[in-house]
C-alpha cells in the first residue's frame, strides 16, 4: 500500500511538472504574439477604437512608407500623457491594417540638446507647421513653464504634413477639450496622410465679376484653402463657360450685385455637368459704416437676381435678418465713471447668432459653434429629386425679422427676452444633394439650341447624369477675416471682444472637402466618443459604500473561496482515511 501511494504521488507530480511547463510555454507563446500582432476588441458603444472603413482602406492602399514623428514624448501632465496614449494606440491600430508601411516614432525635440540650439529646433519645426505651446505646469510649491509640442509630422514621397494634436473648443473643459482632440485623432491622422496621396490639388474656382469680397478681409479664407486646393479667380462676365473638367468646385462668395441671365446660364451648366457650388449669399444689405456713424440701419434688398435659381435647386433664402438669444458680445458705452471715462460693457446683440451644430452629417458632427454676422433663414422646397439637410440652423430661442429691418446699437442696452424669440431653428447652412434640373429646361430657343451644339460645342444640359451637391449659406460674412490697423488680419471666426475663435474655418474646409473629394475621410471625423464623467454629488454621498465594494468584497470572496476550499479538501481526505 506504501509503495502504491508513494509511485502515484510521485506520478502526480510529474503530471502537475508538465502541467506547469505545458503552462509556461504557452504563456510564452502568447506573448510572443502579441508582441508582433495587435489586436484588440472594440467593446465600447460608439466603437472609439474601431478605424472606419474610409481610413482602412486608404492604409491597405498604401503605396510607399508613411512615418510619422509624433512630439509627445517625456515628463508631462496626466492630460498630455494620456493623449500621447492615445495617439500610440491610434498608431498602432494605423500598423494593422498598413503592416510595414506604417512607422511612427515619439520624440522629445528638446531632448539632450542644448539651451543655446533650442530655439533653433524649434524655428525649424515652426517652418514644417510643428508649432510649440507654453504650458504651465502647477508643481506643489510653485509653477513652471514648459514648452510642448502635441503635432505630429507625418512623412509621405517626400513631402511633410503637419498634424494639430490638441484641438480648441469653447466653453468645453480642459477634460472635455482632451476628449475632442481624442475622437478626432483618427481623422487627422488619416487625412494627413491623404493629402499627402493626392498627387495634385483639386482646384477651386473664386467667382468675380458681381461685387465679391477679395482682398484684406478674404485674406485667411484664401490662404488656408491654399493649403489644400489650387485656387484661380473667375472673372465670370468675361468667361465662356465655367469649365467643370478644370474646376472641382466654384465658390460664389457674398456677392454684392445682380446677376444677369447669362451669367446665371453659365452657373446652370457648369452645376448640370456635375460642377459643385458653395454658396454664401446674402439677401439685404447691411451698411455696417451707417452703423459706425449714427448707431444705427435700415436693411435694403441686394437684388441678386438669384432667387428663381436658388428655388429651382430646392431652397429659398428669405429676405430677413435672425435674431437669437445665442449670440456674440459687442462693447456698449452704457454711462461715465466717475472720472468721467466712458463705462463700457460687452452686451448681447442678437444679430450675431452662435450657430452650434446639432447635425449628425459628416461636414459638422462634433464640431465647434459658428459666428455669423447678420445671417438670412433658409427654407427648403420639397421635390422628389434632391434632398436637403440642414448643416447649420439657430437655437431654439430665436426668430426673425423681415425687410426692412431697423437695426440699431440702443437694442443692446436691454436683455433679450427668450419669451419673445418664439421662431426656433432657422436654417442658415443647407446641403442639397440630387439630381439637378436646369433653370432653363424648355426655355430656350431652338436656334439657340442649334449655335450651342454646332457651333460653340458646348450643348445644352437640362438635367444632371449622377447625382451632385451644392451646399447654400445665407451668410455672406461667414467667410470672411476682420481686418484693422492695430492687429492686421485676423483669422476666420475670431471674434476679438471676448478673444474667441469660432469653428468657421473648419466649417468651411469641410464643406469644401465633402464637395471636391469622393474618397473624403469624413467619416472618420463623425466619430462621437462619450465623456463618461463621475457624478461628483453622488460620488461623495456613496463613498464608503463603494470603497467597500471595491476593497472589502474581493478580499471576503477570496477568504470565502479559501474556507470552502480547505472545507471540501478535509472532508475528501477524511473520506479516504
Amino acid at each position: 500500500m506504501t509503495q502504491t501511494a508513494s509511485n502515484k504521488r510521485k506520478q502526480q507530480q510529474r503530471q502537475a511538472g508538465v502541467g506547469i511547463i505545458l503552462i509556461a510555454v504557452i504563456l510564452v507563446g502568447i506573448n510572443i504574439l502579441a508582441s508582433r500582432f495587435h489586436k484588440g476588441f472594440d467593446l465600447t458603444k460608439e466603437k472609439r477604437f474601431t478605424l472606419s472603413e474610409a481610413t482602412k482602406k486608404m492604409l491597405r492602399n498604401l503605396e510607399e512608407v508613411v512615418v510619422v514623428d509624433v512630439y509627445l514624448q517625456g515628463k508631462f501632465p496626466a492630460g498630455f500623457q494620456r493623449l500621447s496614449e492615445t495617439t500610440r494606440e491610434r498608431l498602432k491600430s494605423f500598423k494593422e491594417y498598413g503592416g510595414n508601411k506604417v512607422v511612427y516614432h515619439f520624440a522629445d525635440p528638446f531632448e539632450g540638446v542644448a539651451e543655446a540650439e533650442k530655439e533653433k529646433i524649434a524655428q525649424t519645426l515652426y517652418e514644417k507647421g510643428v508649432e510649440p505651446m507654453n504650458l504651465n505646469v502647477k508643481g506643489d510649491r510653485n509653477t513652471s513653464s514648459q514648452i510642448v509640442f502635441p503635432y505630429a509630422l507625418i512623412q509621405y514621397k517626400g513631402k511633410t504634413h503637419a498634424v494639430k494634436l490638441l484641438e480648441n473648443h469653447l466653453g468645453m473643459s480642459p477634460l472635455e477639450v482632451l476628449n475632442y482632440s481624442e475622437s478626432l485623432l483618427e481623422y487627422k491622422l488619416a487625412n494627413g496622410i491623404h493629402q499627402l496621396q493626392i498627387p495634385e490639388k483639386p482646384t477651386i474656382g473664386y467667382i468675380m465679376g458681381h461685387g465679391e469680397q477679395l482682398g484684406a478681409h478674404t485674406f485667411d479664407l484664401l490662404t488656408t484653402i491654399s493649403k489644400y486646393y489650387k485656387v484661380d479667380t473667375l472673372d465670370l462676365p468675361h468667361e465662356y463657360h465655367i469649365s467643370d473638367a478644370r474646376y472641382n468646385a466654384i465658390i460664389i462668395n457674398k456677392p454684392t450685385l445682380p446677376f444677369d441671365d447669362k451669367e446665371k446660364y453659365k452657373i446652370d451648366q457648369y452645376v448640370m455637368r456635375g460642377g459643385k457650388v458653395l454658396w454664401t449669399i446674402d439677401m439685404l444689405n447691411t451698411p455696417l459704416d451707417s452703423l459706425q456713424k449714427t448707431g444705427q440701419f435700415i436693411t435694403s434688398e441686394t437684388g441678386l437676381n438669384l432667387d428663381d435659381q436658388l428655388f429651382k435647386y430646392g431652397v429659398r433664402i428669405n429676405t430677413d435678418l435672425i435674431e437669437d438669444v445665442n449670440c456674440a458680445q459687442v462693447p456698449l458705452i452704457t454711462g461715465k465713471m466717475d472720472n468721467g471715462q466712458p463705462q463700457i460693457e460687452l452686451r448681447p446683440w442678437s444679430f450675431l447668432p452662435i450657430l452650434i451644430p446639432n447635425s449628425k452629417h459628416t461636414i459638422v458632427n462634433n464640431m465647434d459653434a459658428v459666428l455669423s454676422k447678420f445671417a438670412n433663414s433658409i427654407d427648403t422646397i420639397d421635390n422628389k429629386t434632391t434632398r436637403k439637410t440642414i448643416l447649420l440652423q439657430s437655437s431654439n430661442y430665436s426668430r426673425s425679422a423681415f425687410n426692412p429691418v431697423r437695426v440699431s446699437l440702443s437694442m443692446m442696452k436691454y436683455d433679450p427676452d427668450p419669451k419673445l424669440f418664439n421662431k426656433p431653428y432657422k436654417p442658415v447652412a443647407v446641403l442639397i444633394e440630387g439630381n439637378f434640373s436646369s433653370l432653363y429646361q424648355n426655355q430656350l430657343a431652338p436656334n439657340f439650341l442649334h449655335i450651342l451644339q454646332d457651333s460653340l460645342k458646348y450643348p445644352f444640359k437640362g438635367s444632371t447624369d449622377k447625382s451632385s451637391s451644392m451646399i447654400v449659406i445665407s451668410d455672406g460674412d461667414l467667410l470672411l477675416n476682420n481686418y484693422s490697423q492695430s492687429n492686421g488680419m485676423e483669422e476666420m471666426g475670431y471674434w476679438k471682444y471676448t478673444q474667441s475663435l469660432f469653428a468657421n474655418k473648419n466649417f468651411i474646409l469641410n464643406c469644401l472637402e465633402y464637395l471636391t473629394d469622393s474618397n473624403s475621410l469624413l467619416e472618420a471625423r463623425s466619430k462621437d466618443v462619450k465623456l463618461r464623467l463621475l457624478d461628483q454629488k453622488r460620488a461623495k454621498e456613496e463613498e464608503h459604500k463603494w470603497q467597500f465594494i471595491n476593497l472589502g468584497v474581493p478580499i471576503l470572496l477570496v477568504l470565502a473561496f479559501a474556507s470552502a476550499y480547505l472545507f471540501f479538501r478535509k472532508r475528501r481526505y477524511e473520506k479516504s482515511v
